[in-house]
């Protein structure tokens, strides 16, 4: 992780993810899972606040450190479908009838400073 300008694009995923986790568990959240695949979707993080199920988005981009670019929006009507039929799988194989939501998490790797920058949306869609 020292290095982002040797990261390739699977790689900056990654490392987005891992710094999104930390971020959540740092916020209070405890970690359910990650990288829940099904054929027609998948959740990158599941975390739990309180009574509530949390279903993460992470989008990461590696840049020069311009935070304007909003990689949240790339979380469109398609893919929150997409997204909702795995979130409904997923609860159904673990008999959860609770509440939850889709949070949106926006990672930037300033690839000169070698720091990142987190955005967090919080209840991008609700169940």
């Amino acid at each position: 992780m020292n290095d982002f300008l040797r990261l390739g694009r699977g790689e900056v995923g990654r490392v987005g993810e891992e710094i999104a986790s930390i971020f959540l568990e740092n916020k209070g959240f405890f970690i359910v899972g990650r990288n829940y695949r099904k054929k027609w979707g998948e959740i990158d993080i599941i975390a739990k606040k309180g009574n509530s199920m949390r279903f993460v988005e992470v989008k990461t981009i590696s840049s020069s450190g311009d935070t304007s670019y909003m990689p949240e929006e790339n979380v469109h009507y398609n893919k929150l479908k997409r997204l909702t039929r795995t979130i409904e799988t997923f609860c159904a194989e673990r008999s959860f009838y609770g509440d939850w939501q889709i949070d949106v998490i926006a990672v930037f790797l300033d690839v000169n400073k070698k720091e990142a920058k987190v955005r967090f949306t919080e209840n991008a869609a609700a169940g």
